[in-house]
């Protein structure tokens, strides 16, 4: 096994041939990845690719150089010199070998870092690393990163929760019992597919497990929904739980994305790749934070 610039590459040494590849995360370099490596897996538990066939390792050492090539060799240098000319002081940013971003938890950011070429989550320093390369990208991003650590900053959520109790929003707390009920307003005379993932408006992407069968009218609908609307048929409460990661990665995407009439019309919609591909990646994520807050627990109990 042999690692170049955060490339690594692994024989498969099991009865089916092959090879094993993980490298920086980048979306880019994910799609010319898997355009060129069309029957690559992801495997969640390793945590990197899978590619079939006898010739894979030859394969992606071919592929890896030419990616390789495309990379400014003077890059990092560059960008270590671009930093020192004009740093970027923050609380949430140190330099060392590369740039270390931490930041309380934000969805913001997470999102936010996943752009920036190269980047990756450190899980056992609970932080971003950023190589140099990629300073001018992450500054670009920086004044949104900075303001979305701010307001999760604990005291900062904790004015918020404190307003909001003084101030409740209706529409907030509505949604909120709503998703506690895990009840869904969906068209009596077009219901949808049970033990499958579904996409929707107000949860996202669920699996529906039953369908009540008294009508209701869209005036009994205590939150709004874009397709729920006093012109439109019946509706009946759909029962809902959020999909495991099995079915998450099991489930078949459609070919081509639903349109707005058709959500709009439906309430409901069959998921395409991407829809369940970021569901997936929030479903590890909350797994992650689960584990994470496990440990911690068990190491203030031990």
């Amino acid at each position: 096994m042999e690692v170049v610039s955060g490339f690594r590459v692994t024989p498969s040494e099991g009865d089916r041939p092959g090879a094993y590849v993980s490298f920086p995360y980048d979306r880019e370099l994910i799609e010319r990845f898997r355009e060129s490596f069309p029957r690559a897996r992801w495997r969640p538990d390793e945590e990197c690719w899978f590619v079939p066939g006898t010739t894979a390792a030859r394969r992606l050492d071919l592929w890896i150089s030419r990616e390789l090539e495309s990379l400014d060799r003077h890059a990092d240098a560059k960008g270590r010199d671009a930093f020192h000319f004009e740093p970027l002081e923050s609380p949430y940013l140190r330099a060392g070998e590369d740039l270390q971003v931490c930041t309380p938890y934000s969805r913001t950011v997470v999102e936010t870092m996943r752009t920036i070429p190269w980047a990756r989550w450190d899980p056992s320093e609970r932080l971003w690393r950023v190589p140099f390369r990629s300073f001018e990208a992450l500054r670009s991003h920086w004044p949104l990163i900075e303001e979305a650590a701010r307001r999760n900053e604990p005291e900062a959520r904790r004015r918020r929760y404190d307003e909001r109790k003084l101030n409740p929003d209706p529409e907030r707390t509505a949604r909120e019992a709503e998703r506690r009920r895990r009840r869904y307003p969906v068209a009596a005379d077009d219901l949808p597919p049970h033990d499958r993932p579904v996409a929707t408006f107000g949860p996202g992407i669920v699996v529906f497990e039953e369908t009540g069968s008294e009508p209701i009218g869209a005036a009994s609908v205590p939150v709004r929904y874009p397709h729920v609307s006093e012109a439109a048929p019946v509706y009946v409460w759909a029962r809902w739980r959020m999909p495991t990661l099995r079915e998450l990665t099991w489930a078949k995407p459609v070919r081509e994305p639903a349109g707005d009439n058709e959500k709009l019309a439906r309430g409901w919609w069959l998921p395409d790749r991407s829809e369940l591909r970021e569901r997936i990646r929030r479903v590890r994520q909350i797994e992650r934070m689960r584990r994470t807050r496990g440990s911690r627990n068990l190491e203030e109990s031990g």
